[in-house]
């Protein structure tokens, strides 16, 4: 019998590989402020990413992407639910339970809501999380765990209970792909890098390759190439199991690089989900010559890199400027790619960019796309973070202070630069995209709702 119960085995490990095999597997790789122009394919004078570049030389290279904010929390919040954030009254990062309180938003991102990893995952995908969270802190410890947003495994900080080291999150994501393969499923795998956030953790190994650079140079070069290593130690593993022309794998970032905003002295912080490392005078993340930085509505806020591979499907070696896509796209073009049925009653605010992905750069984007921040007027300091709201529309950016005093307008795809303001030629078309934007604010919640809410607020 045990020759017979063998072949039985190995036939049904077979059929179930021959299933997975029918169903691409998805990694997203998502870095935490990493600039658009901080990769040695973008020009970076001295940054090294061979990793990310050997991707952007396999696939396309998108550089019509944006987020759906300047910072971390509502950029995350689009990705995993396809909606904008502020649906959420998510519109800054989760901190502690008093900040959150004071800017009228929630304690963390509700596991009821739509979510990305939960239709794949039941729709049989094996689903995981390594790295970053920050869809709610380390610091409310009754948040609710990664493990209850649809993820079979994780391993993670900025969120409640252990928070993982943040070097370890490629071994994470290896065995887990590894695991999937033997298991005969297909596989989707969040791989959020810490990189390059503050505090930075410089590695001796990472320090010494850019040990000609100067100090604040070198620490900045040496955790990209830290992560660019590890990123292409996930690259190996999909080569070694033979799957990788069946994997569609995306780089990107949550949103633009962090700088300083005056003259600041390099000292260690300690941060804690991360531990200890250099703080922001060590960012020396650049843009590609887009205004602005973190936390900026301006493109080189929300502009980021977005380089796609999946070979057979996605062109290689090519660059679209063209096709505008969105953070809250990802969901619809994930289930798309999956094969996954959305359910009837979910309403996305993005839109599948399947087509754009395979090559057809000239499909218009039919959903407008909409921003808030709580941004200062006037703001000194960084004259490119006054904007508290924003509208594309096909090829239009209008950008506006919060009570809508002062607007700039830009056709952003003919000038992605934002140097060549048209307001003044343009009035009607102010009018129309003002429209547009208010009809949108107003259908926005005055507060958060629902169980998203610490017991640290109970009086």
């Amino acid at each position: 019998m045990k020759p017979f119960v063998h072949i039985i085995c190995s036939i049904l490990l077979a059929s179930s590989h021959a299933a997975a095999a029918t169903r691409p597997n998805i990694v997203f790789i998502f870095a935490d402020d990493w600039g658009w122009g901080d990769l040695s394919c973008h020009g970076h004078p001295y940054v090294k990413t061979p990793n990310i570049d050997r991707l952007a030389g396999e696939g396309t290279d998108f550089h019509r992407f944006t987020v759906a904010s300047g910072v971390c929390s509502p950029s995350r919040t689009a990705v995993m639910t396809g909606h904008f954030p502020a649906r959420y009254n998510i519109d800054g990062h989760f901190a502690w339970v008093p900040s959150n309180a004071k800017r009228n938003m929630p304690d963390w991102l509700s596991p009821t809501v739509p979510l990305l990893p939960r239709f794949l995952q039941q729709s049989g995908y094996a689903t995981a999380h390594f790295g970053k969270w920050h869809l709610s802190n380390n610091m409310i410890p009754d948040s609710p765990l990664p493990s209850e947003y649809g993820y079979d495994a994780y391993g993670a900080f900025n969120c409640a209970g252990e928070q993982m080291p943040v070097h370890e999150d490629s071994r994470h994501a290896r065995a887990f792909i590894e695991k999937s393969h033997r298991d005969g499923k297909p596989f989707f795998v969040n791989l959020w890098l810490h990189e390059p956030h503050t505090p930075f953790h410089t590695v001796p190994k990472y320090r010494w390759r850019f040990r000609e650079l100067e100090e604040r140079d070198n620490i900045y070069a040496s955790v990209l190439s830290h992560a660019d290593d590890r990123i292409g130690e996930v690259l190996d593993t999909l080569d070694r199991l033979k799957v990788t022309d069946n994997t569609l794998v995306i780089f990107s970032s949550d949103n633009g690089p962090a700088r300083a905003s005056r003259p600041t002295e390099l000292t260690l912080s300690h941060d804690t989900a991360t531990g200890a490392g250099y703080g922001i005078a060590a960012a020396r993340g650049i843009t590609g010559g887009r205004k602005g930085y973190k936390s900026a509505l301006f493109e080189g806020g929300i502009g980021v890199p977005f380089i796609a591979r999946w070979p057979g499907k996605i062109a290689a070696g090519r660059v679209d400027k063209t096709s505008l896509m969105s953070a809250v796209d990802l969901l619809p073009t994930f289930c798309e790619v999956a094969g996954v049925q959305l359910p009837k009653s979910y309403r996305p605010d993005g839109q599948s960019q399947v087509v754009a992905l395979l090559g057809d750069g000239s499909v218009k984007r039919e959903k407008p796309l909409f921003w808030k921040m709580n941004s200062r007027w006037p703001n000194k300091n960084q004259p490119y973070h006054w904007v508290s709201w924003a509208i594309v529309d096909q090829n239009w950016k209008l950008m506006t202070n919060s009570d809508f005093s002062y607007m700039e307008l830009f056709d952003i795809v003919a000038d992605p630069y934002e140097s060549n303001d048209l307001k003044e030629e343009q009035p009607d078309l102010i009018r129309r995209l003002l429209s547009k934007l208010t009809a949108w604010k107003t259908k926005l919640p005055e507060k958060p709702t629902g169980n998203v809410f610490s017991d640290e607020r109970s009086p």
